[in-house]
């Protein structure tokens, strides 16, 4: 992930609200890995979150005239992000990839049986995950694959600090229970 000083990145801001198309081409570089990151656990399928982060950044282009700098430009990007994501869920009905491929799934040292069964848990969770309420998949998502705080989490999703921990309460509470029955379900399939 491209890093740069907030001075650098304040400066980039200004000069793209003026126009610059390069000083926005260079705030993609830093942050587009994030907004994927973000956008792919919202879908969990790699050419719809490769659309939204496009839409993303077209909207932030549009946007950026507006933008006033109350939360940093992350959390800004990300909330246009995860908004981008639930509408083009919406649109898509919910696509859940089938594929090996599209899980990116890294293990050093994998038996095919390892594998598999690695992949199949993946999927699980992924789908689990996926099949979250919007508001309770996007503080989850930020908070746990995105290492935000809460505070930067009420500021990305522009909600108070007290609905963040609710939510991710109830999220957590719900991931926790729909996996370990989905979990149970696929030992008992694997092991008979």
């Amino acid at each position: 992930m491209a890093t740069i000083s907030p001075a650098k990145e304040f400066s980039l801001i200004t000069q793209a609200q003026k126009g610059d198309r390069n000083a926005f081409g260079e705030l993609i570089r830093v942050h587009a890995q994030g907004v994927q990151s973000v956008v792919y656990r919202m879908c969990g399928n790699q050419q719809l979150a490769e659309d939204a982060a496009q839409e993303t950044f077209i909207q932030a282009w549009l946007k950026l005239p507006s933008y006033r700098p109350k939360s940093s430009l992350r959390n800004w990007l990300y909330r246009i992000a995860v908004n981008t994501a639930i509408d083009m869920l919406r649109k898509e009905k919910r696509i859940i990839p089938n594929t090996i491929d599209d899980l990116n799934l890294v293990d050093k040292r994998p038996t095919p049986e390892r594998s598999l069964v690695s992949a199949e848990r993946s999927e699980i969770v992924r789908d689990t995950i996926i099949a979250l309420p919007d508001t309770s998949r996007a503080v989850l998502i930020l908070r746990e694959y995105e290492d935000l705080s809460y505070r930067e989490i009420a500021d990305t999703l522009d909600i108070p600090l007290g609905t963040v921990m609710s939510r991710l309460s109830y999220a957590r509470k719900l991931l926790k229970d729909k996996l370990s029955l989905q979990l149970e379900l696929h030992a008992e399939v694997t092991y008979a």
